[in-house]
């Protein structure tokens, strides 16, 4: 879902250069938010519907990607290429990282291990872009709250992690199937996380939706040989039956097209860093969704580790913007 927050971080910068709007505007642009990240939370459900249905992750990518991808040209397609060779190589690897790396990763990881799983540790890539910028940047480090929200966030992974396989609503996975996909999830976030850093740059000399439309169109040529490695390639059939394109054509217009429309006028008028709040609904929506479209049922340890990542994101969020500061005594 990370893909729909393009340009966040530089619309931060100006969150407190919005113009003030009516009480029930704001409550409208809320509800645009929320139903936004509902979709984004559902998204996940979707895929895993579609790979039930015999789809791989590598299609479900390809397939989502070229119609988005194709719609978003049709509006956007004054600039054809980037002001340099350089940054156009920057924006082909963001279309790896941020695309077919980001997304094949996620859309795996679903084939091993819990929706609400996946969600929750990708919601973590926002987290660990604040973690690696500071790194990378001295004047940006992360505060101490930020710190102390991390270490409770990624305790919560653990939980995740090494809260075995449960019931999966009637068919048990392996210990080590879910390894193999959390592990899988974080390295999707972490995908994210370096193509944010590369983004920093180009989000100052691009606007946004040329960079989403570069960042699909590379996304789905560096996905081309995921595919060519693939055994065997589904059969048009599938593409026939209701529940495949059904949900093909949420994680088209409903997760991605309009999903992205109603975000950008989301952040614009309520602000990045209010919209942003929103986000953390979204792995709670996945787990709700899971649970009642799929069946899903989670471990003690997993809603441990559910409440300790969102817990920690929520929290490390608000202390980096009210940082604790120690009154001492005259």
């Amino acid at each position: 879902m990370c893909i729909e927050s393009f340009s966040l971080m530089q619309q931060r910068l100006n969150a407190n250069n919005r113009p003030g709007y009516s009480k029930w505007s704001n409550i409208l642009f809320s509800i645009g938010a929320a139903l936004t990240v509902t979709a984004w939370g559902v998204s996940f459900v979707s895929t895993k519907v579609l790979l039930d249905n015999g789809l791989s992750s590598v299609e479900i990518y390809i397939l989502r990607f070229i119609f988005a991808y194709l719609i978003v040209l049709a509006f956007s397609h004054d600039k054809m290429w980037a002001d340099s060779w350089a940054d156009e190589l920057r924006l082909a690897i963001c279309g790896l990282l941020a695309g077919s790396i980001y997304f094949i990763a996620e859309n795996t990881a679903l084939e091993y291990t819990k929706v609400a799983f996946v969600a929750l540790i990708t919601a973590l890539a926002p987290l660990l872009t604040t973690i690696l910028v500071g790194i990378l940047y001295k004047s940006e480090r992360p505060s101490s709250g930020t710190w102390f929200g991390s270490i409770i966030a990624f305790v919560g992974v653990g939980f995740v992690i090494f809260n075995g396989g449960g019931d999966d609503g009637g068919a048990a996975q392996s210990w080590s199937d879910n390894i193999i996909g959390d592990l899988l999830a974080l390295a999707s976030a972490l995908s994210w996380c370096v193509y944010s850093v590369i983004l920093r740059r180009l989000n100052v000399i691009y606007t946004t939706n040329f960079i989403t439309r570069k960042t699909f169109f590379y996304g789905i040529i560096t996905a081309i040989p995921f595919l060519a490695a693939e055994p065997h390639i589904a059969s048009f059939s599938i593409l026939l039956e209701f529940e495949v394109w059904g949900n093909l054509l949420f994680l088209i217009l409903g997760a991605s097209i309009l999903a992205f429309f109603f975000w950008a006028i989301a952040v614009k008028r309520l602000g990045a860093v209010k919209a942003s709040n929103f986000l953390y609904m979204s792995p709670v929506v996945s787990l709700i969704a899971a649970w009642i479209i799929l069946g899903e049922k989670i471990t003690f340890m997993g809603y441990l580790g559910c409440a300790f990542i969102v817990g920690g994101l929520i929290l490390g969020d608000y202390l980096s913007a009210h940082p604790l500061r120690p009154k001492w005594r005259h």
